[in-house]
């Protein structure tokens, strides 16, 4: 099998055993690995940023609340279709992003980080002052009929463990697509030394901003997917946790590999699902992990194979 086709192969794979997945895993399992994929989709958006093109942000729970609203409150307020208010949750996912990144990209490193999670803090205390309209954090229940799509009732297990895995695949298809591009290869290129890319004749601003707004379309459809899926919407989710949680997902899996968002996403979430089991005190158990992985593995799981072997791993 040939380099360029190995990717390709590992992928398809990872896509044909969690299809096969869902008619031998439990319905809890089930509904927790739909969570996984729709959650790696936001992940995958925050490597675009981070492990690609080197933007470590604060604030991406921003542009996850803003896909999760904008596809919620068209339905809760104007009884929009289910298709029409996912799409608008996807937009509003990346303009939101584009409109974060026309301010904060004129910083760089620390402050960069700092100003987007101004940003993200700004939206939290948005959606709790206009709780009337929003819900604030009590948020507020998508209504199983307005989550049936094609005859599908997206608030079933079956329909809802697909639609996740549809939106894992193509999200995951198109980043791999992406990263093996042109412009790909420009954003690592960023990351490793932008004022080598700049005399390249690279705009280091559009290059970043087109990543950013990239990675806040792919945060706004998981946002949108999530509400959809599992029908509430809520300020919660804008709150700084679901800005880091992305981050940890992306560093436990490999920052800069493309199926990592997805390892880092699967592990972290049943760490936390079996030590909470065990302890009240689970984020110690969280965090012990990191500790570890920082020791043994400081560029990820795959990251660190990848650097150990599997050089062809996107």
């Amino acid at each position: 099998m040939s380099l360029s086709a190995k990717p390709l192969a590992l992928h398809l794979g990872l896509i044909a055993v969690l299809f096969a997945a869902q008619f031998m895993l439990p319905s809890y399992h089930a509904t927790n690995v739909s969570r996984i994929m729709v959650l790696s989709v936001f992940a995958m958006g925050y490597n675009i940023a981070f492990g690609y093109t080197g933007l470590l942000s604060l604030g991406h729970a921003l542009f996850f609340a803003a896909g999760m609203y904008g596809m919620g409150l068209p339905i809760w307020t104007l009884g929009w279709a289910p298709v029409p208010a996912l799409i608008a949750g996807l937009v509003a996912g990346g303009a939101l992003a584009g409109l974060v990144g026309l301010l904060a990209l004129r910083t760089a490193g620390v402050s960069f980080m700092i100003v987007t999670l101004m940003f993200a803090q700004a939206g939290y205390l948005t959606l709790l002052y206009l709780n009337t309209h929003t819900g604030g954090d009590e948020g507020f229940v998508v209504d199983s009929a307005a989550r049936m799509i094609a005859g599908f009732d997206l608030s079933t297990d079956t329909p809802r463990y697909m639609a996740a895995l549809i939106l894992f695949a193509i999200a995951m298809l198109i980043c791999l697509w992406l990263v093996r591009s042109p412009f790909g290869r420009v954003m690592v290129a960023m990351r490793e030394n932008e004022e080598r890319s700049r005399m390249l004749g690279y705009n280091p601003f559009r290059v970043k901003l087109t990543a950013l707004v990239i990675s806040g379309l792919y945060a706004g459809m998981a946002g949108a997917a999530y509400g959809m899926l599992f029908g509430y919407v809520g300020a919660t989710f804008a709150t700084i946790q679901y800005s880091i949680l992305p981050m940890l997902y992306v560093l436990l899996g490999g920052a800069g590999t493309v199926i990592g968002p997805f390892l880092g996403a699967l592990l972290m979430f049943y760490l936390i699902d079996i030590a909470s089991g065990y302890t009240t005190a689970y984020l110690f158990v969280v965090g012990a992990a990191l500790v570890v992985l920082v020791l043994f593995a400081p560029k990820g799981i795959l990251g660190t194979i990848r650097e150990r072997g599997l050089k062809w791993l996107p």
